[in-house]
């Protein structure tokens, strides 16, 4: 029985070592395993299975990892970490102990750049250019972007400054949308070799040496260049910004792919290479529905994905989405925002029933939040739809362009605290403490469903910068209010009464802070509020009580506990206060409830730590 050509593969030497003829084959092999690999652990499977071909080149061509490939955002590296001797740790994606599902520096020498944020690829792949230039070092360096991360300013900073360093960089879109350009054919592919040849490029320096001596000549021989391609292709753009653009071809023909690769492997400076692919390509029900399989749980891949038949609570992000259409029914002045997170965020139903108020700017975080300013400026109410780790990315305009000028834009943050399987570069594990120290900023952190659309309708109804900050996945179970009914503001609530020991919980912390207490017969405080806190209630509690407990699935440092610490302060207040929260480390990828227990955030993790700051032994406190 032949062994099949991917079990051969433990490292890009390996594949190199192949016939060309033999990589339609291994192509196949790869496919068929990604699916099945991908099926039965969960992970981003549509992009993956559109960059098949595209990494096969990419390694066959280049001297990887000597040469290097700068992937963008990781939702398509998968076939990279299979190719790259990971092919058996697949089998824990995601998992704790397990690989990631993005790339990252630690975990392969071929992973040159870790990103789980889109848009760094160029950037990153332009300053390790210039610094193969600058120690003389031949090396070659390809960022490879998707179509969707393009719309970043980001990229195009980068771009802008690539094409006047004269650095060798080969960046490579990955359009798997068809967003930019037609479906391409013979011409295209024709077209691509010829523009990306050497031959090609050397009479077009020669022609340029001839006619730079008659004045004027050149100038025009340049424009009728420029025009010829626009006609072409879609590359006048990246030509303008000094790239030598080819394409677009086939990005699932290894015919088209090898061929242009290897001439654009051999020319200096800056080169773009435009690729079509499709997400989802090979797999049918993946192709017809790329959205779907985007992200996935496990799944039989003979069945595809199928509706959950049992009745589940309903997540953070559907209370969010079912608030806002009723919100914008409501108030005429609602604007739904999102940063290219439609569905992740939950405003798939109300981009459909209020298409006119519901604004998708792409992967644009900046612009999204200082769009909001702009709306508010002119008395409209905007909520920007928005992860906590993506709203890291438009700190600056959080600052100066909103809160400064104190402008009413709510912010409903997304996958506040850990978030599972995805890891460190998705964890909004700093989002309390970057929030809390903005003048005019409220931040609310909700514990359960209700009180979640609650604070949302209050947020909405506030004048100046408000923030909701709620986890991924679903709460407690708490049924939700029908209304908009509103909180008031800055006020907390005494859910157990109990002596000694006070708890002071924010947001998700609630649920094991109350089975905390009643181990122990604590009090509980659900805080509700992170800014304005509720200075009464922690005075009161803090006199009434030996000593205070604040709980946060955030960072200890300048979170909900540094502000405690200081309101205590402030009051002169001598009752000694113990700090919980997530550590100062950036925290792997793994389950939810097991990372929270590793970092002494569940129940047991919560008494262990009350003990031990107390110096008593945990069944002296236990009625």
């Amino acid at each position: 029985m032949t062994t099949p050509l991917l079990d051969t593969i433990q490292s890009p030497a390996d594949l190199r070592s192949l016939e060309r003829s033999q990589l339609s084959q291994l192509a196949e092999e790869l496919r068929a395993f990604l699916l099945e690999s991908v099926a039965a652990t969960g992970g981003h499977l549509s992009s993956n299975l559109g960059t098949i071909e595209l990494t096969i080149a990419l390694h066959y061509i280049f001297d990887t990892p000597e040469d290097r490939l700068v992937w963008d955002v990781g939702h398509q590296t998968y076939p990279h970490k299979i190719l790259t001797g990971r092919r058996t740790e697949m089998a824990r994606l995601r998992m704790k102990g397990g690989i990631s599902g993005f790339p990252r520096r630690a975990e392969s020498v071929y992973d040159t750049f870790g990103a789980g944020h889109s848009s760094t690829s160029i950037s990153a792949a332009l300053g390790m250019a210039i610094a193969a230039k600058n120690k003389g070092e031949s090396r070659r360096v390809v960022a490879i972007i998707g179509d969707g991360a393009m719309s970043a300013g980001q990229a195009f900073e980068a771009l802008n400054n690539a094409g006047v360093s004269g650095a060798n960089l080969l960046v490579i879109l990955n359009d798997n949308d068809m967003s930019i350009s037609h479906p391409v054919g013979a011409l295209n592919k024709y077209l691509a070799r010829l523009l990306s040849g050497r031959t090609f490029n050397a009479a077009r320096r020669a022609g340029e040496k001839v006619l730079s001596a008659v004045p004027g000549v050149l100038e025009f021989a340049n424009r009728v260049e420029e025009h010829v391609k626009g006609m072409i292709s879609p590359g006048t753009l990246f030509e303008e910004l000094g790239f030598n653009y080819i394409g677009p071809i086939d990005g699932h023909d290894l015919n088209a792919l090898i061929p242009t690769l290897q001439n654009l492997q051999r020319l200096q400076g800056p080169q773009f290479l435009h690729v079509i692919t499709r997400k989802g390509q090979g797999y049918k029900l993946a192709e017809a529905n790329p959205v779907l399989y985007h992200g996935v749980s496990k799944f039989d891949t003979t069945q595809g994905i199928e509706p959950s038949k049992s009745v589940s609570k309903p997540s953070y992000t559907q209370i969010f989405g079912d608030w806002l259409c009723d919100q914008a029914a409501a108030d005429p002045r609602l604007i739904g925002i999102t940063p290219a997170m439609c569905e992740g965020s939950g405003l798939l139903r109300f981009s459909k029933e209020f298409p006119e108020r519901y604004f998708d700017v792409g992967i644009a975080e900046q612009h999204a939040v200082t769009f909001s300013g702009g709306l508010a400026c002119e008395g409209l109410k905007p909520v920007v739809a928005i992860y906590s780790t993506f709203l890291q990315r438009a700190y600056d305009q959080l600052i100066h362009d909103i809160a400064l000028q104190n402008l009413s834009v709510v912010f409903a943050i997304d996958r506040g605290g850990l978030v599972g399987a995805d890891g460190a570069t998705h964890n909004g594990a700093f989002d309390l403490s970057y929030l809390t120290c903005i003048p005019n900023m409220v931040v609310m952190a909700p514990s359960d469903e209700d009180e979640c659309r609650k604070m949302l309708s209050t947020a909405f109804a506030m004048e100046g910068p408000t923030a909701v900050r709620y986890p991924r996945g679903s709460g407690p179970g708490t049924p939700i209010s029908p209304g908009l009914e509103t909180l008031p503001v800055g006020k907390g609530e005494v859910r157990r009464q109990g002596k000694g020991v006070a708890l002071l919980a924010f947001g998700s912390l609630l649920s094991p802070a109350l089975k905390a207490a009643e181990l122990i017969d604590a009090t509980v405080a659900n805080m509700r509020f992170v800014k304005p806190m509720d200075t009464q209630l922690v005075s009161d509690l803090a006199s009434r009580h030996d000593l205070l407990v604040s709980l946060e699935e955030n960072t200890i440092i300048g979170g909900a506990g540094a502000e405690v610490a200081r309101l205590l302060e402030q009051a002169g207040s001598r009752t000694p206060l113990l700090r919980l929260g997530l550590p100062d480390a950036f925290i792997d990828h793994g389950e939810v409830s097991a990372l929270l227990a590793e970092a002494g955030l569940d129940a047991q993790g919560i008494v262990r730590s009350i003990t031990k700051h107390l110096g008593i032994a945990p069944d002296a406190i236990v009625e």
